[in-house]
């Protein structure tokens, strides 16, 4: 059973753009949309004017004054004049809550080509501001002052782990550095500096602790960045590469109290991942690769366990078996993750749709995994609230 058994549409990824991700000072939302979406139609071999619909997953919370950003596809082309569009937002699985809107489109039947753009311009404002509306999407934290920003609730997740399931400063260290090893093979990549284990996992003047254990290596960088894609209800002849399948999806939602949840469970993560994948009608066993959320080492720890690489406070063990790793069982972020690609909050979900269909597709460069043919993303938002899942695979 697959997404096409199940309703009847074959849902394909046919084209795509990705812009650079990083501190973009030439650069504006519009101009980053612009460039994302233009990219992606143009490489589906689609007409503007074949764009049925169009859904841009778009955070901001203040960080840029425009908060009306779903007509800025418009920019694109004049023939997308009065084409629907409508702006997602779900804290950072925006990008992902934006492409699932567009999937059911194509279900529902009333598209047959879809616009899913993902974007954010973060570095222009103010810490304070940026991390103001970060903890926007903490139901405790939202409206209080914090030095630490998001990255107090994922120390306080991190916490809890060692409390209940002893040390985790080398391990986050090792992911960092696999992460950041990855990304040096992404182009479009906020950071490119392979700093190694050591450094990762070691306190110092430039890594600096930021709120125990978690490291400045541990946290994911503010960033601007864009990325977009092309749904389509079956294949398009002109389309610049093969197209990639949707197999399944999942989207769960979790309680926004902290009292309602265990905060190393993530049950909404893993009913995401169950219901994608059984979806698809295939197991863990069965990907190739997988981007994942890593907003800090410590939720991409946790999703090893989530996922099923490893058991319950053994998640360690994927990284020191090499499982997560190139030429691992699933490795995972090949493109670097949130953690050195970066983290244009709205961007997050749309780019790791578009950089698993890059592997798919045989077009991913020096990031290829040679004979990939199956893909998951995770996408979430908040501490693991807002959860999305997808296979993705080859045609």
């Amino acid at each position: 059973m697959s997404l096409k058994d199940q309703f009847g549409t074959d849902v394909l990824l046919t084209g795509w753009g990705h812009t650079k991700f990083g501190k973009l000072e030439g650069e504006t939302l519009e101009s980053l949309v612009v460039a994302a979406a233009g990219d992606a139609i143009r490489s589906s071999g689609l007409e503007p004017g074949q764009i049925d619909e169009i859904y841009v997953g778009n955070y901001n919370a203040g960080m840029v004054p425009l908060a009306f950003t779903s007509s800025l596809a418009l920019q694109v082309s004049d023939d997308l004049a009065n084409v629907p569009a409508t702006r997602v937002e779900n804290a950072c699985a925006s990008g992902s809550g934006a492409f699932q809107q567009g999937v059911k489109a194509l279900l529902a039947g009333t598209a047959r080509n879809v616009l899913v753009i993902g974007a954010e311009k973060m570095t222009a404002a103010g810490a304070d501001v940026v991390g103001a509306a970060l903890l926007s999407a903490g139901y405790e934290s939202a409206g209080h002052p914090s030095s630490t920003g998001f990255t107090g609730l994922f120390a306080e997740v991190a916490r809890a782990y060692e409390d209940r399931y002893g040390p985790v400063s080398d391990v986050l260290g090792s992911i960092a550095a696999k992460n950041h090893h990855n990304g040096m093979a992404n182009p479009y990549a906020h950071m490119h500096r392979d700093f190694g284990a050591e450094f990762c996992r070691t306190v110092s003047e430039k890594n600096p602790m930021v709120d125990a254990p978690l490291r400045r290596t541990d946290c994911s960088p503010v960033s601007d960045g864009a990325a977009a894609l092309v749904l389509s209800a079956g294949r398009a002849p002109s389309a610049a590469t093969a197209p990639v399948r949707l197999a399944g999806f999942g989207h769960a939602n979790d309680f926004l109290p902290a009292a309602k949840r265990d905060p190393l469970e993530f049950a909404g993560s893993r009913a995401a991942w169950g219901r994608a994948l059984e979806m698809a009608g295939v197991r863990l066993e069965d990907l190739d690769l997988a981007e994942v959320h890593d907003c800090f080492t410590i939720a991409e720890l946790i999703m090893y366990e989530v996922m099923g690489l490893a058991e319950r406070g053994k998640g360690a063990v994927a990284v020191e078996d090499g499982s997560v790793f190139r030429g691992g069982r699933l490795p995972v972020n090949l493109s670097g993750g949130l953690k050195a690609k970066g983290h244009p909050v709205g961007a997050t979900g749309v780019s790791q749709h578009v950089v698993a269909a890059m592997q798919l597709s045989g077009t991913a460069g020096e990031m290829q995994l040679e004979g990939a043919r199956r893909a998951a993303v995770h996408n979430m938002g908040g501490l693991a609230i807002a959860n999305y899942v997808s296979v993705l695979e080859a045609v």
